[in-house]
């Protein structure tokens, strides 16, 4: 029986031994970043990427708190509106 059809992760998926550093290039995936892409021809493609415009990174600590997009959006609609009444 496969892995995948009984639940579980193949066991050169277990990184449960491993020390991973949160937030270990966060500062640099702001700034941007390149992808190399090695073809099979030698040649090598580079591609470019940047934050889109409006695009907003949170720090790991407060993505902690939020499950998705919608969540951080309905929080901050949330603390708008709190304001708005408050002035």
């Amino acid at each position: 029986m496969r892995a995948k059809e009984i639940g579980d992760m193949p066991p050169e998926y277990d990184f449960s031994n491993r020390k991973g550093i949160r937030g270990k290039y966060h500062q640099a995936y702001i700034q941007g970043h390149q992808v190399n892409i090695h073809k099979d021809d030698g040649s090598v493609e580079t591609h470019y990427f940047t934050l889109e415009e409006g695009a907003v990174m949170l720090a790991p600590d407060v993505a902690a708190y939020f499950k998705n997009s919608d969540a951080v959006n309905n929080a901050l609609r949330k603390l708008i509106a709190q304001k708005q009444t408050s002035i």
